[in-house]
Parts: C-alpha cells; structure tokens; sequence
C-alpha cells in the first residue's frame, strides 16, 4: 500500500517530506516515536455515542453545495402560504358551514332524503323500526353522515394546515428518539466489509467505535484503504491484519496524526464537505436552498474556485483556511495532497497542521523550494521556469507568443545540466542570461571537454542572440535578480545541500505550506506564487495515482494569473485536481484575462464590497434568466347614476382617496441573475454570493451565502 521509494521525486524521500499513508506489511517512514495516548487537540470522547450518532446520522443526496449532514430536503417550488388570519378565519367558517348542515340535517329542515339509505339497509325482520338492531344501525348511519361532512368541511377549512401549523408543535417531543438502522445498513457496523466476508474485521472495527477510540479521520481513512483493497492496489490479507492489529489507528498517515489540533471549521469527513456557510432565506436565492447549509468538497473543488474581495471581506478566515483544515484532514485520511501558499503571518493555519513548511526568506526555515519542479528534462525546467519569470509580461491576446523566454532558458539549461549534471543556481543562472564572458566561457570548453556537439550548437545560438534588439535574455536575467537576493542567500539550492521541496510529491497525501516574502519583495513574491501555480498544474497531470485529490490554495493571486496558468487550470479537472485562487479585485488580472478566468474555474464568489466593475464581470459571466414581471395598473372609476356618485363621493370622504380598479398585468422578461449594482451595494457585509458547478457538470446557480452563518 505503499510505493518501494523508487517513484519518489526528489527532495521527497523519508527525511525531507514525509510519505503516504502507509501500508500495513511494511513501514511508510522510518520508525517513529510511539503515538500518544490521545491526540493532541482533538476533543476528548469518553465514551462512542458522540461518534456513533455522527456516523449514523442521515446524509440524503442533495443538490450541489448544499451541507448533506443531517439535511432534510426542501421541495423546489415554494409552497402557497396562507396569512394566519385568513387560515383561521376560514376554518372557523367552514366548522360553522358544517354545524349548520348538520343542524338542519337533524332537525329535518332539509327532509328526509337523507335517511333513504338507511332505511334501505334495515331489513323487514327487524320491525318495528324501533328495535334495538334498528337503533345501533342508525346511531352507525348518523356517525357516518356526520364524519362525511366533517370531512368535507375540514378539506374545505384547510383543518389539517391548522394542525400542522398550531397544534402539531405543540404535542411534539422536545427531543425525538434516534431510529437505529438495521445492522445490514448500519454504517457502524461497516457493512461493507461484512459482505465481503472480513466479519472480525468489522467486528474489530464496531466494538473500537462503541469504546470511543474512533474519529472521523480514523474512519476516513480505514474507508480509504478499503477502497484500495476492492480496487486492486493493495491486498486484503494485508489490509486486515494491519485492522485485527491496529484497530482504528491501522494505515496511519506517516506523520503518525490522527487529527488536526483545534479545527475551526465544521467537517463532515464521510461526505468530504466543509461547511463555509449558511444559504441566506432571500427570495433571490432558490427555495430548495434557503436556510440550507453551505459546503464545499473535492467534488466542487475539483472545478477550481475563485474568490473576488477587498481586504476584510473574509477570504482567508472564512474561505481559505476552512478549505485548507478541510484538505489538511482529507490529507491525513488519505485521499488529498494540499499545497497552500500565502504570506507568511496569513493565518493559514498552525505549523502542526502541515507536514512540509517552507518559509522562503526565513534562515530558520527547515525546507527549500525546488526551483525547477524536481524535473530533470531542460526543456520543462525551461518552460515552467519560463512561466514564473516573463507569464505576466507575455502579450494576453491570442496572438501572444511566449515560446521565447522557454527557448533562451532552455539553451542554458540544457548545456549546464549535461556537464554538471544539475541545474544552475540562481546566481549562475543570472550570469549566464547576462552574457558574462567568464560562465559561458567555461560552459562551452566543458561541452568541448565532452564532445557534446549538440549542445554547443545550443550554446552558440544563444551567444548569437545576446545583444540583438528582441532579445529576452536580459529580461530574463532582470527577473532572476528579484530571486538573486541576501534575504534568499540560503534557497533555490540545487547543489544537494539543502532540503527541497518538489511539487512531484503530489503523487502522496503531503500537506504543504509555503510562506512568502510579501514584505519588502512583492515582485519576488509574484515570481514565486506564479512557479508555483506553474509546477503544479505541470505535476498533477503526470501523476501515476490520480485518485489522490490534489488542490493548490493560493491565498492571493495578485499578478499570477497568465495565459498559460489560464490554460493549465482549464486542465486540472481531468487530473483529478483544482485551484483556489482569491483576488482583492479583478482588476488584478489583465482585461483580456478576465474572462477566460472566470470562464475556467467552476466555482465563483463575490465577496461583499467588490466594486460595480467587477460585478459587472460576475453578472455577464452569470447570465440572464427567465422571471415575472408584475404590472399593476390602478384605473380610476367613473360613475354615471346619481346614486353612484354620492356612494363615489362619500366613500372619498372616508378612505381619502378616489375609487380605482386595480388591473394586474403578468408577463414573462429576461433579466440578470444578479446585476452589477446588486453585487456592489446589496450583498450585506459577511456575506458572499456564490455559483457553483461540480466535476460532473451539475450546477447551482448564483446563491446569497452568510458566511457567519
């Protein structure tokens, strides 16, 4: 259930980055310290009914986005409310309708027509009609009548709707029982595993959730490494004496974890959803959401979101870092690889949370960043370090052309590489874009020395090219220079002396936190944020294991987004992968990029406060939909008789104003979704409105959500 280290990328073996959740016949990483006796953080559970009852608790299918914990579905139409007034009102008229029917009825106001039956019933061998049969048989026949016409009264009166509505609360327990499930569905006793014949192992398993030694993550995680048993990858003999041995704590993650010290969101790890909020109860909204919980999952994660809002409009406290810890726990389970990246003091969350923290510009930092993605093919390296450099100052048209800057990095990279068997630093790889005399002097006797033909030809391509007008060497080498600082003395390191870090580890269940030097080197930082998002989608998409969710959370992409970034996020939902990008404005992105961004992520939010420009960009991207419009249309009402206008006359002198008639006009228009000016000066502080579209295609349209909720 575990790789032999052969596949590992580099920078990732047991030392530096910790492995995938390992398997039972052999150790993920070397041995580690003995687990504690409860889990740092973690709530404590004396006892398995606070667990039981979560698992047991109902999780219907629900449309997209909505919290499926516990939720009761809600009709898609809103139903016809009647005023209390009104329904009162009319049940009371109709119990006097119906006494009085009866009363006539009884009475023989109507006649007797309705005894006829009755009558017809009663046999000639019970006369005289006063016997005693004949007397039960009328008393039945008058209780018939009597409940025929309450009945018919209380449909009428809509007596039921006053039950529900008045006397149903009222009589309800204050606290219903919970139904247990049949032993065949209940998901403590893990059913699936008892169908497939492992019954000890579910034995095992049952009597650790009843003592309280299971969590969320624990069941997780075992569920995932079912997943492997049933899909081939590991074998049952394996999977169960590593349960009959462990019990809940069996296939733990490498870093021996079983939960997250102090979560602040709220998670339901069988569904996968993290609760963000609550569906605002607006009329814009659709009923079937109002009120509902509002959740995101791998599965609305895997179309990537983007987050549009200004500085305190919650995007980290409230979208970024409840994905995150949602990821971090999917991570320890099992099923994710999480990548988040941010300044350092964000607040994305604490150092325990994370496996591999990389902190560039800090000495103390413990891990470095690969700067070349852990490949070793020049011409990736060039093309990803291409896009992190010159991806903002690529030309956004279609015609643009970007190919350049990769041909110029792959000339260097290629001929280093063959003779020093690594990349170049960062302060080689600036002289040699410089044209220093002294570096490519020595590159090209080395190829020389090497007999490698070729790549002088490389070599003499670029020594052509330095100087010319054109030449995007010596952009290149400007951009090096942001990255060629004291503060980085010490990163980028490819001489072996460091700890890197490589995006290739995204083949295991790594949890990952990359800090940037915002302060002091934004532009470095931009430089950084765009490698990133480079390596990733480049890393994602080579994966052997694509059923291992990977997500990349970029807590500002502030001068990220490019064509080829664009591009490499429209890609990331075949790969089992998604992005999370925030953005203070739209106008962070270049115009001709705006739609296409917004086109490429299926999950999109506007965040209270964005300015009527980008709700303009929101509401085009939103659509029109079909709605009524009501005209009303009051006419004033001519009388003609003298009697019409006296009445006309006083009824103007009481209610102040001129008799009308009233015309209701109903037509069918195509409006926006949400206007621009909706978006702008309408959605209340804490609050967002947000569209939703899953890997499968279905959709929710745009919901006003209470992110405080």
């Amino acid at each position: 259930m575990n790789s032999d280290g052969t596949r590992d990328a580099r920078g990732t073996h047991a030392n530096p980055v910790p492995r995938p959740a390992g398997s039972p016949e052999m150790p993920a990483v070397p041995p580690l310290p003995p687990m504690p006796a409860s889990v740092p953080g973690a709530p404590p559970r004396p006892d398995g009914n606070t667990f039981l009852t979560w698992l047991r608790t109902p999780r219907p299918d629900a449309a997209p986005g909505v919290w499926r914990l516990g939720h009761r579905p809600r009709p898609e139409e809103e139903p016809e409310i009647v005023p209390g007034r009104q329904l009162l009102g009319g049940a009371v008229i109709a119990f006097l309708v119906g006494w009085l029917i009866w009363s006539l009825l009884w009475n023989g106001y109507l006649g007797g027509w309705w005894l006829v039956p009755l009558y017809a019933m009663i046999p000639d061998s019970w006369a005289p009609a006063h016997s005693y049969s004949a007397v039960v048989l009328s008393y039945v026949w008058y209780v018939v009548v009597a409940l025929a016409i309450m009945i018919g009264v209380g449909r009428l009166g809509r007596w039921g709707e006053v039950w529900r509505r008045y006397g149903a609360p009222r009589f309800k327990q204050p606290r219903e029982r919970q139904v247990l499930p049949p032993p065949e569905r209940d998901p403590a006793e893990w059913p699936q595993l008892r169908e497939a014949g492992a019954t000890d192992v579910a034995d095992r398993l049952g009597a650790e959730a009843r003592a309280g030694l299971m969590r969320d993550v624990d069941h997780a995680r075992i569920m995932r490494a079912w997943q492997g048993v049933r899909s081939g990858r590991h074998s049952m003999a394996t999977f169960t004496g590593a349960v009959l041995k462990d019990g809940a704590a069996a296939c733990l993650h490498p870093s021996g974890e079983r939960d997250l010290p102090g979560r602040l969101a709220q998670h339901d790890m069988v569904t996968g959803q993290v609760r963000l909020g609550t569906t605002a109860d607006d009329p814009r909204n659709p009923y079937a959401y109002r009120g509902t919980g509002l959740a995101l999952g791998p599965e609305l994660l895997g179309t990537s979101l983007l987050a549009v809002g200004p500085a305190g409009s919650g995007k980290t406290g409230g979208i970024v870092w409840p994905v995150a810890e949602s990821l971090c726990l999917h991570a320890l389970a099992g099923r994710a690889a999480v990548v988040v990246v941010g300044a350092a003091g964000a607040g994305l969350g604490p150092v325990d949370a994370y496996d591999v923290v990389v902190r560039i510009g800090n000495p103390e930092s413990v891990y470095d960043l690969d700067l070349y993605g852990g490949t070793t093919d020049p011409d990736e390296a060039a093309a990803v370090l291409a896009e992190a450099l010159v991806g903002d100052l690529a030309d956004p048209h279609p015609g643009g052309d970007s190919r350049r800057s990769t041909t110029v990095l792959a000339q260097l990279l290629g001929p280093f590489r063959a003779v020093h068997g690594r990349f170049p630093s960062v302060p080689q790889l600036r002289q040699l874009l410089d044209g220093a005399p002294g570096p490519l002097g020595e590159l090209r006797q080395a190829l020389q020395d090497a007999g490698q033909d070729s790549l002088l030809r490389e070599l003499d391509a670029r020594e052509r090219q330095l100087g010319h007008p054109g030449d995007v060497g010596s952009v290149l080498a400007d951009r090096v220079a942001l990255l060629d600082r004291p503060a980085f003395a010490g990163f980028f390191n490819t001489s072996g002396q460091s700890r890197p870090f490589s995006l290739r580890a995204l083949d295991h269940p790594v949890r990952v936190r990359i800090d940037l030097p915002e302060r002091g080197h934004a532009d470095a930082s931009r430089i950084l944020a765009r490698l990133v998002l480079a390596q990733f989608t480049a890393s994602v998409s080579v994966r052997e294991d694509r059923s291992l969710f990977a997500c990349l959370v970029l807590d500002d992409a502030t001068g990220v987004i490019t064509p080829e970034a664009v591009r490499g996020i429209q890609r990331l939902r075949s790969a089992n992968a998604g992005t999370v990008l925030t953005l203070r404005t739209l106008d962070d992105v270049p115009r001709p990029l705006r739609g296409p961004l917004l086109g490429a992520t299926g999950c999109r939010m506007a965040l209270s406060g964005i300015t009527p420009w980008d709700g303009q960009d929101f509401a085009e991207v939103w659509g029109k939909e079909w709605t009524e419009a009501r005209d009303v249309t009051d006419r004033q009402i001519i009388a003609d008789s003298p009697a019409g206008k006296a009445w006309h006359a006083l009824r103007r002198v009481i209610t102040g104003s001129a008799p009308t008639a009233r015309a209701v006009t109903v037509r069918q228009v195509e409006r926006e979704r949400w206007s621009a000016s909706e978006l702008a000066h309408a959605v209340p502080p804490g609050h967002a409105v947000l569209s939703l579209t899953d890997v499968r295609g279905e959709h929710a349209p745009p919901l006003l959500v209470n992110l405080r909720g």
